[in-house]
């Protein structure tokens, strides 16, 4: 493309310095006056002829030769104006190209930006449903294990009336639902619940014990004999509400023994929480 353009710059650079040199000397008429007052003088009438067709030659040498530049000119330039047309045709068809890749690259940046967002949000749930799950966790650490002698040995019993029993040596309370002063279990939220209650005694005796909840009597471990030890256990699962009492009362009349050998004993846990609707459905 350079070449062409310089190889027109020499031509038309060429064209004008002839042209200055034709437009610059005598025009064709006053050439031949003075050719022919010069003949007229030194040579005879006859050259005339001659030196009038050496100057038609000449001028038909001039005028071929300006006519092939020009037509050279003509060509050079239509070769230069397609060159550009193409020049731009390769422009406009590069911009297309770097306009749909940019738009690809575009449309390719979404989906990895969507799919990146889809994963975030995946990660915070499974952050929430591990918050969920370790809350649920501790929710569900919940057990007690108690015997009634915290030292030494002796008899409780018998009385006139029920009473609550208090176990004080305390093996396990995760989550300090069960009262050691009081004996009694308070539910710390919804929940299936499993209790256990165990009796000990030595005969002639008769040794038994209920667990209730809410003042109301559940099950009892009983156990009479004339002599030597007796014992009986018994358990229950119960669902409960936050807030419900479950405890352990000695019948009135009944006499247990309890030693550092933690006869008598008394322990529950939380087997799974419950949610409302689940309580309502059972």
């Amino acid at each position: 493309m350079k070449g062409l353009v310089c190889l027109l710059l020499l031509l038309e650079t060429f064209v004008c310095v002839i042209q200055h040199q034709v437009d610059g000397g005598l025009n064709e008429n006053e050439i031949s006056q003075q050719l022919r007052s010069e003949d007229g003088r030194q040579n005879p009438p006859q050259t005339d002829t001659l030196r009038d067709e050496a100057s038609t030659d000449s001028q038909q040498n001039y005028h071929l030769f300006f006519t092939d530049i020009h037509a050279a000119l003509r060509e050079l330039t239509a070769t230069v104006t397609e060159q550009k047309a193409n020049i731009r045709a390769l422009e406009t068809r590069l911009s297309e190209q770097q306009t749909f890749i940019l738009e690809e690259i575009n449309k390719k940046n979404d989906v990895i930006l969507e799919e990146m967002n889809k994963k975030n949000d995946e990660m915070s749930n499974l952050t929430l449903s591990q918050v969920e799950l370790r809350k649920e966790n501790r929710d569900r650490e919940i057990d007690f294990s108690a015997s009634l002698m915290q030292s030494g040995s002796q008899d409780i019993g018998p009385f006139t009336t029920e009473i609550t029993l208090t176990y004080r040596k305390v093996f396990t309370n995760i989550g300090n639902a069960y009262n050691p002063i009081t004996g009694v279990f308070t539910a710390p939220l919804k929940g299936a619940y499993m209790f256990r209650v165990s009796v000990f005694g030595v005969g002639p005796t008769h040794a038994a014990a209920s667990i209730y909840k809410n003042g109301e009597h559940l099950v009892s471990a009983d156990a009479k004999q004339a002599k030597d030890y007796l014992n009986s256990s018994n358990g229950v699962v119960l669902i409960l509400e936050v807030g419900d009492v479950v405890y352990v009362r000695l019948w009135s009349g009944n006499r247990i023994y309890d030693s550092y050998n933690s006869h008598n004993t008394f322990s529950g846990f939380l087997l799974f929480p419950l949610r409302e609707q689940e309580i309502c459905r059972m």
